[in-house]
């Protein structure tokens, strides 16, 4: 799997999703190194970024980190499916963002299927993206395996 480049650009809202979040959201600051969410945490919502920078990334792949930008819409996996999130967003620049409650988004995404449609193309670019790092995950899981199972037999 090739490396994830340093911005990510796939997550990114159009303007008419930018303004539904921030009209049914509520603001909020975070300082540098603090978590919006991380992995295996309950959903708390979506959240869409307004400045800042935003760090998201699978616990052991740094290799899978992704440095997300204004405009970028973080939790949409977890937020459709009512599951844990899947992977740990943590600012590392003071960022303002909206937070969008997982029902109220969810209403939103029921009363406008254009936009609707545009999280799901999201939602499915986030969901491959998730896929390849957990794979990955597996496989360098067992590479160590074999690797420790040859010092074992002594090969």
């Amino acid at each position: 799997m090739k490396k994830v480049g340093a911005q990510c650009s796939f997550l990114s809202a159009s303007v008419q999703l930018g303004d539904c979040l921030r009209s049914c959201g509520t603001e909020r600051r975070f300082s540098s190194g603090e978590l919006l969410f991380r992995e295996d945490q309950d959903n708390a919502g979506v959240f869409f970024l307004l400045t800042g920078k935003v760090l998201m990334s699978v616990r052991g792949l740094p290799n899978l980190d992704r440095l997300l930008s204004p405009g970028s819409v973080l939790g949409l996996p977890s937020t459709f499916t009512g599951r844990p999130y899947s992977l740990t967003a943590q600012a590392v620049a003071q960022s303002d963002l909206i937070h969008v409650q997982q029902s109220v988004f969810l209403d939103l995404m029921r009363e406008r299927p254009e936009l609707c449609r545009e999280c799901t193309d999201m939602l499915g670019r986030e969901v491959t993206f998730i896929q390849a790092a957990l794979a990955e995950r597996r496989k360098v899981a067992g590479t160590k395996k074999v690797a420790s199972h040859k010092v074992m037999i002594g090969t």
